[in-house]
């Protein structure tokens, strides 16, 4: 692959070894006219600025394996506009096109395929790395075709963009970004006659438990298929997670709104302050719906199991959050969050947000072993945040029933477990105490499915068991998707999995086969 001759003015390859003149200028005339092809006034310095943010090294060793692809769940999505292996591949050859292309803004920032790639070639930041020139040099036609991209395939677009897409981490104009956002999503639905609902044709008829991202994608997407479909919320607002947790600072709340609302227009009819087990049992549902689908993500906490956990000043990090968001709830000047997810990172910067003087996040591992998205982690970081890392809580110290400390370990990493993680191992008479006066704590969360009739089986993470390619349940007329099916993920994860369940929910309904052959078309054409 001519791409590792790089030190063509050497006359030597990338691993020292010599090359023929004839083939050296050949190389060395290629490699100019990729350059100038980029811009007549814009030339990339391959030595020191791509070969840094591509990482040639490893890149002229890629498998071409395509775990990337199989890991995204934007590809599986827009599979005919996104393919991270081979959008890469183009990036290798310099060329212009990639920069001006819609894919190179599709990224959702899930680092799933970093996490399985073989070479540890880091996707996310190589694609935000070029998204950066292309701003630079105005090449912003890639990101306006992927608005218009995103608003006609998926779900909650406007959503998506803010909690998903971020292309304000490549324009530095934010305001361009909003507006954008705002003009090429929002206004244009806004705009589209009401009489423009989907056609019922199907006399059969879908209920959903749940109004989070998995619920309303697999709704919309039944509503297509000329399904009738209604929506059952247990909470007073819709939306689940992107209103009532994902702080204002991430996604404003009228977004979420308007996007219900657009749904609603469309034909989804959501029946809030209905708890199913309760108010109206999952049995009794199949009096009047011909198929279910369970949506309910995953809102319990996990509980830490400590002395003082019971104090005041302690919170659950679901609960602070929704508080935070409808204003019921202050910080006090020093925070300390315990945890090393998402929702660790959200709940620190929301106390800072709220008037907290510090806000301390504790975990258990290194920093490489952090579970939240890296970009986040440097954005708290960078606000302020601080982080202990290495350090296990061990008890929760109060006075007159009010934290005043919390009493942790440190700890020091074993060698890899089979899970490919090294294990937290406390050492020995290491306890030390930091002040603090409240807790939050962001442990995990996971589903609840005590609401579920016998016939649908759970597995020992408490999550609803299904098939991997058609989410059907082990009860006939029962699928699941989302973080009930597969602990807490994010925000495309969920979308996508409502949108397999749609097409699953069809080929039910119609009496097809439900064949997970369905599954490998996404690749075709690329």
């Amino acid at each position: 692959m001519e791409l590792m001759e790089i030190q063509v003015n050497t006359g030597k390859t990338a691993s020292g070894k010599n090359m023929l003149p004839e083939k050296a200028k050949k190389i060395e005339r290629k490699m100019e006219h990729q350059t100038r092809a980029l811009t007549p006034t814009y030339t990339l310095n391959l030595d020191e600025h791509l070969r840094h943010i591509l990482d040639f090294e490893k890149l002229k060793f890629c498998f071409e394996c395509g775990i990337c692809t199989a890991s995204c769940p934007v590809a599986e999505l827009l599979p005919k506009h996104y393919n991270p292996r081979t959008l890469l591949h183009s990036l290798q050859f310099c060329d212009v096109k990639a920069l001006q292309s819609a894919e190179l803004w599709l990224c959702a920032w899930c680092y799933r395929c970093y996490n399985r790639c073989p070479q540890s070639l880091c996707l996310p930041e190589i694609f935000q790395a070029l998204r950066k020139i292309a701003f630079e040099k105005g090449y912003l036609e890639g990101f306006y075709k992927a608005l218009k991209i995103i608003r006609e395939n998926i779900t909650l677009p406007a959503s998506s963009c803010y909690v998903s897409f971020h292309p304000e981490r490549a324009i530095e104009n934010k305001q361009l970004v909003t507006n954008t956002i705002q003009k090429d999503i929002i206004d244009y639905e806004a705009k589209k006659p009401k009489e423009e609902t989907y056609v019922k044709v199907n006399p059969e008829k879908v209920a959903i438990i749940g109004s989070g991202p998995a619920g309303l994608s697999a709704a919309q997407e039944l509503l297509k298929k000329g399904y009738s479909v209604t929506v059952f919320e247990a909470s007073s607002s819709s939306g689940g997670m992107l209103k009532n947790c994902i702080p204002e600072y991430r996604l404003p709340k009228k977004i979420v709104d308007f996007e219900i609302k657009h749904l609603k227009d469309l034909g989804v009819k959501i029946k809030n302050k209905l708890v199913i087990g309760k108010s109206l049992k999952v049995e009794e549902l199949f009096q009047e719906y011909d198929a279910l689908f369970v949506a309910t993500g995953a809102s319990k906490e996990k509980i830490l199991g400590i002395e003082g956990e019971e104090l005041k000043g302690v919170f659950y990090a679901l609960d602070f959050l929704e508080k935070a968001n409808i204003k019921k709830i202050e910080a006090s000047d020093k925070v300390t969050i315990i945890g090393g997810g998402d929702v660790a990172v959200d709940c620190a910067r929301t106390a800072l947000r709220l008037g907290a003087k510090e806000a301390t996040i504790i975990y258990r591992r290194s920093k490489e072993e952090m579970p939240a998205n890296p970009w986040e982690i440097k954005e708290a970081e960078d606000e302020g945040v601080k982080i202990d890392f290495l350090v296990t809580p061990k008890r929760i110290i109060g006075e007159n029933g009010k934290v005043t400390a919390i009493e942790c370990l440190k700890n020091e990493l074993s060698e890899a477990t089979e899970t490919g993680r090294r294990r937290p191992v406390p050492i020995q008479d290491s306890e030390f105490e930091i002040k603090t006066d409240s807790i939050i704590i962001a442990i995990g969360q996971f589903p609840n499915t005590t609401f579920l009739p016998e016939t649908v089986e759970t597995t020992d993470e408490k999550t609803i068991a299904v098939h991997p390619f058609t989410l059907e349940t082990t009860s006939p007329g029962i699928f699941a998707g989302g973080d009930v099916t597969v602990g807490p993920g994010t925000l495309m994860a969920a979308i996508a999995a409502g949108k397999e369940a749609a097409i699953s929910i069809d080929c039910y309904l119609r009496g097809a086969s439900l064949t997970p052959l369905k599954i490998f078309k996404k690749d075709q054409g690329k």
